[in-house]
């Protein structure tokens, strides 16, 4: 296999795994120190960066008294990061198991503990980022053992799960994140996941045209 294009595959696992964490749970020390020391990662926290705040408090302290009470308003109190909310007329969550996301899930044996997870249906913006997670391990494990009907068949639920979902609601959520962020990091967050989810799914969209042959 090219290692350009295990390097691509690698990245986008990364990528997905990181934001599927940020928007699922607070961000803790550790992770925090992570994406501070890793130039690539604060590359797309560049408001955050400069943020005097930093300068002023510690990362626990920083993390206590700004990051957590932001993660707190924008994914748990005052904003709504379920797909149900923005694709439903009567902008109503889908809790049940008439959940077409769920029904996804339950096809592919893809299983969310909800209450682990603190969501309150599987349509959570970082369940869907979690499950492409998932979609694009298993692709790469298909072209390293060189099954490229596999992996044509993953990077095509790939494209349909981005252009059915995720493109079509979590856009409009984040632009509303970015609009309610009381700091820098949730600000910028939120412009990272529209970018990466919208420049992934353009790299799908051209894996498709190009007949899913594995071009780097």
């Amino acid at each position: 296999m090219n290692d350009d294009i295990k390097q691509q595959q690698i990245a986008r696992i990364n990528i997905y795994a990181l934001l599927s964490r940020l928007t699922m749970n607070e961000v803790d020390e550790g992770l925090l120190k992570s994406i501070e020391e890793d130039e690539n990662i604060l590359s797309f926290f560049p408001t955050y960066e400069k943020w005097k705040k930093r300068d002023e408090y510690d990362r626990k302290e920083l993390i206590e008294r700004y990051l957590n009470v932001d993660f707190t308003n924008l994914f748990l109190l005052h904003l709504i990061p379920y797909e149900s909310f923005y694709v439903r007329e009567d902008q109503m969550m889908e809790t049940g198991g008439d959940n077409p996301v769920q029904a996804i899930f339950n096809a592919f044996e893809f299983n969310v503990a909800l209450d682990k997870a603190r969501v309150m249906s599987a349509d959570h913006i970082a369940i869907e980022l979690e499950f492409m997670y998932e979609l694009c391990r298993a692709e790469l494990k298909a072209i390293e053992d060189n099954d490229m009907m596999m992996a044509t068949q993953l990077a095509q639920l790939q494209h349909g799960f981005m252009k059915d979902h995720i493109v079509e609601w979590a856009p409009m959520f984040l632009i509303n994140v970015k609009n309610e962020a009381g700091t820098a990091f949730y600000f910028d967050l939120a412009d990272f996941v529209i970018e990466f989810i919208l420049s992934d799914f353009e790299y799908l969209n051209q894996l498709k045209e190009n007949e899913y042959k594995y071009i780097a």
